[in-house]
This record gives C-alpha cells, structure tokens and sequence, in this order.
C-alpha cells in the first residue's frame, strides 16, 4: 500500500489485480496496462488514461507524471514511510539530530553506545521492546554520543530524551 499526495491524497495497493485503493477517502479500483517501461493505460470508472513517468527524484519519494497530456507532481511514501510518521518519526526531520527521543513507549532492553562515541549513520543504538516487538533506533547522521540518559530495563514514554549528540 502507498500513499500518494498532490491535487488528491491517493492510497493504492498497486500489486493487486485490478488495483485498488481510497481516493480522498473513497474507494476505487483500477484496471492498469503497461504499454512500454514508462507508459501505462488505466481504466478507472469507465474513463481512459494514458500515464506516462516524466521525471522522479533520487530518493523514488516525489515524481512527476504525464496524465493524458498534463503533468502533474506527486509525493509516494511507502508503508515502512507512513510507519515512521505515524510513530512520530517522519522522514520530514531530517534536520541535524542532537538527541534521541523515544519514538514510542516501551522498555529498553539493550544500549549499544556510550559517551563519547563515535557512531555512523544507521549505525544501532539501542533496542527498545514495544507493543511486544523489538525496535532497533539508529542513528540518523554521523555524529558522537554526548550522553546517554537511560539503561538496560528503563520504560520510557514516547517523546523521552534516550540520548543526547555533540
């Protein structure tokens, strides 16, 4: 399932025969064909459209569409995307991180860093148990641990400040 936003909010289960999904919150199906690498022929009610890939972003996350002859721009985010954001940790704040906060509540089953620390991008630092799965938090830029303010079996609240960056 994506969600798509431009003009229209679309969610789409595009690997589903026909394929279906909620435009602005109603429900729809679509037959697709794909006529060549970039083009695709889709009957949605009855109605013909020619959509053909114009231009997209290094990132897959925004593109550009040609709609029977109009472009139009668009933003996808994939299901692991609406995951982060519901869990309040949209791929929006990719501003310089300098803490860590909980993303959700849980308990803290490992810490994998300490002061002083240096840590790469993506690199894991500390598990965390919630809704009775086990979430990985990583780091999301280089940077060195400055402090960290929780331990091994600490329950936590959504928002609390687990580790603080230089």
């Amino acid at each position: 399932m994506y969600k798509i936003t431009g003009k229209n909010t679309f969610e789409v289960a595009p690997d589903t025969n026909p394929a279906e999904g909620l435009l602005d919150g109603t429900y729809y199906h679509l037959d697709i064909e794909k006529l060549d690498g970039r083009t695709w022929h889709i009957l949605k009610d009855h109605k013909s459209y020619y959509v053909q890939w114009e231009e997209r972003s290094e990132d897959g996350k925004t593109f550009t569409l040609k709609i029977n002859g109009q472009l139009l721009e668009l933003n996808a985010k994939d299901h692991y995307d609406l995951l982060l954001e519901q869990m309040g940790m949209s791929a929006a704040n990719t501003a310089k991180a300098t803490k860590l906060k909980a993303p959700m509540p849980g308990k803290v089953l490992d810490v994998m860093v300490q002061p002083g620390q240096t840590v790469a991008k993506g690199e894991g630092l500390l598990i965390l148990e919630a809704m009775k799965m086990e979430n990985m938090l990583k780091a999301e830029q280089d940077g060195t641990v400055k402090s960290v303010n929780v331990s091994v079996g600490d329950a936590v609240e959504k928002n609390n400040v687990l580790i603080d960056f230089e």
